[in-house]
């Protein structure tokens, strides 16, 4: 499927790209089916784009916890892991989602991370009420 998007242009998109988000994320309970892009030639990247494929001025760039020093232990509950259709937690992977200010530090939502099952394609993002770490920021790029 092609998109096109103002913040990555035209973009052709493989099913198996396809990252379903059964609730939305919130804000954006409407954006179901996302995209995960990074730049072409990019062997090891560090920053993404995940690109909304319901609305296309939608997108968000994310990386890895680890990016950040973080390491998150948490719990997801029944229903966390129906909607991820999870059986093995080997599958899941996270993102966090960042944002660059005009004087350029960057923020990452720490207490909302991304859940993704990459054997399904289904994901999910998880409030959490408390991070019990200490956070040490490390450069990005």
């Amino acid at each position: 499927m092609k998109i096109s998007s103002p913040v990555v242009g035209e973009v052709e998109v493989s099913p198996e790209r396809v990252i379903t988000f059964p609730a939305g994320l919130p804000g954006f309970e409407a954006c179901r089916q996302f995209a995960l892009l990074h730049p072409e030639g990019s062997e090891a990247p560090k920053l993404f784009m995940l690109q909304s494929l319901d609305e296309p001025e939608v997108a968000f760039t994310v990386t890895t916890p680890d990016i950040f020093g973080l390491n998150y232990e948490f719990t997801l509950n029944d229903s966390e892991v129906d909607d991820l259709q999870l059986t093995d937690p080997a599958d899941a992977t996270l993102l966090v989602i960042v944002r660059r200010d005009a004087d350029n530090p960057v923020h990452a939502n720490v207490m909302a991370p991304l859940v993704i099952n990459t054997a399904t394609r289904r994901g999910l993002q998880k409030i959490i009420g408390k991070v019990d770490t200490s956070v040490t920021l490390k450069a990005i790029g």
